[in-house]
């Protein structure tokens, strides 16, 4: 495995844990030496186990050198960031320097396998960029992922299928042999050209995300003419055409894959003479999206909105994950700040990433009842299980006014109104309203 991010660190420890001998590769060494001693530098629920267990049986191991990872392996996975350039376009600097620094390496008729996201044609040039620097003879293959952050493991052990680009049929049976011990309840094992290989993850990813923008923007029409988007998403989720999967309307998506792949593929589109009307309008869609909650905020403040403090529940653009990346709350937390207010807040494992990113001008708090203590309002950003079912009587306690701007629809609005709570989801009218002032 080249590259022990997200998609290295798990692939690799999910082949381990099915009885294969993986080296998993990483230029930073202080991360791999970490690895070795059991840290694990993402979270990812049982992902620690299982490198603990296979670390220990000597299945797993951990380097920074290319000639202990490549030398006798028959299968080499790239896994290695594409982080997007001014363009949107994805950078394949990572990947080609994985690929010319395992060229010396390669035994005869191993299998190259570009596993990171990459553009149609990646690929080939990789093979290009190998063969300039080698005589052996290998095999190329496209294997994209599939894996949900949060989920990874059921992803990568129960997979909906397994998806293959090749050229010769010995890179084929080679990965199917693989993924055999994964593929036990006749999920499919789909053999496709390269190029198809490599499309099947971005058009995967810009379908989804189209579905949470244009549900989003369905939502904020809702808003508009009175209706509630609950009620219009039942009425078309049984539609087996449409169904329910990524219609819940809420704050915006972010993570390392949807807000990428769409400005990647975008990108790839244009440079080809194509138009990716649709693709443009998904991100831009988005991007309105997360304004949304600091456009309710300040409608409902006005002019007060600076003297405020307001708490925030969950940083993580998802819950069961630590990342941050693209996450909404970030938006929100810039927005607010900007207009001179004082945030309190909380997630269960990502509070230290967005740290980094804002240091102390923010106030962490240890559980999410403590950002409430004094404060005027409260934002939900990650729908995170312990946020579910608060106990109101303690926030309405804690608050300043019981006041909750809910970007993922958590609770009942006709509940809330109930409570005598002023509550303002995405696609819902408010059905009480309590003065700031009051």
């Amino acid at each position: 495995m080249i590259g022990t991010g997200y998609v290295g660190l798990v692939t690799g420890t999910c082949f381990a844990e099915s009885g294969n001998e993986v080296v998993c590769l990483d230029v930073d060494a202080s991360k791999v030496q970490r690895l070795r001693n059991g840290e694990i530098p993402i979270y990812e629920p049982g992902l620690e186990e299982l490198v603990t267990r296979n670390a220990a049986a000597g299945r797993l191991q951990f380097t920074t050198s290319y000639e202990q990872a490549v030398t006798g392996a028959r299968c080499i996975f790239i896994c290695v960031g594409t982080p997007q350039d001014e363009d949107g376009a994805a950078d394949l600097a990572y990947v080609r320097s994985a690929a010319e620094q395992m060229a010396p390496w390669l035994s005869e008729n191993a299998v190259v396998v570009c596993k990171s996201t990459v553009p149609v044609g990646t690929n080939r040039q990789v093979r290009e960029w190998i063969s300039a620097l080698t005589q052996t003879v290998f095999h190329s293959a496209s294997n994209p992922e599939f894996l949900k952050e949060g989920a990874a493991i059921e992803d990568f052990t129960r997979p909906d299928r397994v998806v293959v680009g090749v050229d010769t049929d010995y890179a084929a049976e080679t990965l199917r042999e693989l993924y055999a011990p994964f593929l036990r309840t006749e999920k499919p094992y789909l053999v496709v050209g390269i190029e198809s290989a490599e499309m099947i993850k971005y058009v995967a990813n810009c379908l989804l995300a189209t579905k949470i923008s244009f549900i989003n923007e369905m939502a904020n029409i809702c808003e508009k003419v009175g209706a509630d988007i609950n009620d219009v998403r039942r009425g078309i989720g049984h539609d087996s055409r449409i169904g329910f999967a990524f219609l819940f309307p809420g704050a915006g998506y972010g993570g390392s894959c949807f807000p990428k792949d769409v400005r990647a593929m975008a990108s790839v589109a244009e440079r080809h003479g194509g138009n990716a009307r649709i693709l443009r309008m998904v991100d831009e869609t988005n991007n309105q999206q997360k304004q949304v909650l600091f456009q309710k905020l300040r409608d409902y403040f006005g002019d007060s909105l600076r003297q405020r403090t307001i708490a925030i529940w969950g940083l993580a653009f998802k819950p069961r994950t630590d990342d941050v990346r693209e996450a909404p709350a970030i938006t929100l937390i810039e927005n607010l700040l900007a207009a001179g207010c004082s945030l309190r807040v909380h997630d269960p494992v990502a509070g230290q990433n967005i740290r980094r990113i804002f240091g102390d001008r923010l106030h962490y708090c240890a559980h999410h009842y403590d950002t409430c203590e004094g404060a005027d309002a409260v934002c939900i950003l990650t729908e995170w299980n312990e946020f579910r079912n608060p106990d109101f009587e303690v926030l309405r306690h804690h608050l300043k006014s019981p006041v909750i701007f809910d970007g993922r629809n958590l609770f009942d609005p006709h509940k809330m109104a109930a409570r005598r709570f002023h509550y303002a989801g995405i696609g819902l009218a408010p059905l009480h309203v309590i003065s700031p002032d009051n």
